[in-house]
């Protein structure tokens, strides 16, 4: 993959960058050619990531303007399984956690937004899983807010909209299974 200056990508872990020159170091006596990247969640950071490993690292471009509503409907489904979600265990849950946010997919960090969403509606997240929620969500935000032109209020609100749309649909889905499970009630049968 070849960046050109000026193009936006998504660095796992760090969110929508800016590519900007790419700048010639010499590392362990070997002139090393670098992406000079500029972290757009308005930190102001930076980042220099050898050319030959950008893409092994999970730089990507950041998503088409046709894959967000997908993405935003992906947050809307109601949780198809919210108990094996809180079944597993804090360790495997944080081994899970961990490998879908460091890919560097929208959608895999959406998967993270969605399991610890539910989960916190079961029981108190730990300071970690609060801190990988967070992150999570800001990145997603940074991202859909650059592709969209959107401030990152908007579409944080946009998130927020998504999660609580799927929150009913969980609700609704509660009701349905729990009048389910007593077909019969209030009947009377002969013995």
């Amino acid at each position: 993959m070849i960046l050109t200056v000026g193009t936006k990508v998504n660095y796992p872990c760090q969110g929508p960058c800016v590519i900007g020159p790419v700048v010639k170091k010499v590392v362990d006596g070997k002139p090393t050619r670098f992406y000079h990247l500029v972290v757009l969640d308005g930190g102001g950071g930076e980042l220099f990531v050898p050319v030959d490993k950008a893409e092994a690292l999970g730089i990507r471009r950041l998503l088409k303007r046709s894959e967000i509503p997908k993405l935003l409907d992906q947050l809307k489904k109601a949780a198809r399984t919210a108990e094996a979600a809180t079944a597993k265990n804090w360790k495997q849950r944080s081994v899970d956690n961990l490998r879908l946010f460091t890919s560097g997919s929208a959608s895999d960090l959406a998967k993270v937004v969605e399991s610890l969403t539910d989960l916190s509606e079961t029981k108190a997240l730990s300071p970690s899983e609060k801190w990988t929620l967070e992150r999570a969500r800001k990145l997603l935000v940074c991202e859909i807010s650059e592709v969209m032109g959107e401030t990152k209020s908007a579409v944080a609100e946009q998130l927020d909209n998504a999660l609580k749309a799927r929150e009913k649909r969980n609700e609704e889905a509660g009701t349905r299974s729990g009048s389910a499970s007593q077909p019969n009630q209030g009947v009377m049968r002969r013995a």
